[in-house]
């Protein structure tokens, strides 16, 4: 029997991260499937997860800029202070 290796991309993208807090966001509010209705809880638990996934994707890419942009500055610094002969 083989095993197909599966690649994960280092960064989620943002399909993958809204099903997850979905399917998250559904296990919880499981109890209340029966008062709403299958489908307006789904429909709810969808836009949500939307609009909870476009924070976290922000807030990562900003992460992620200010990271990029900490780095450069630190070389340079060491550069310009490097004693001339």
């Amino acid at each position: 029997m083989s095993q197909q290796e599966t690649v994960v991309p280092a960064t989620a993208t943002k399909k993958q991260v809204r099903k997850e807090i979905g399917e998250k966001l559904a296990g919880a509010l499981a109890e209340y499937k029966q008062e709403l209705g299958e489908k307006k809880l789904a429909t709810r638990v969808k836009k949500v997860s939307k609009l909870i996934s476009r924070d976290l994707l922000k807030i990562n890419k900003k992460q992620e800029q200010k990271t990029k942009k900490k780095a450069p500055k630190k070389s340079a610094k060491a550069a310009k202070t490097a004693p001339k002969k």
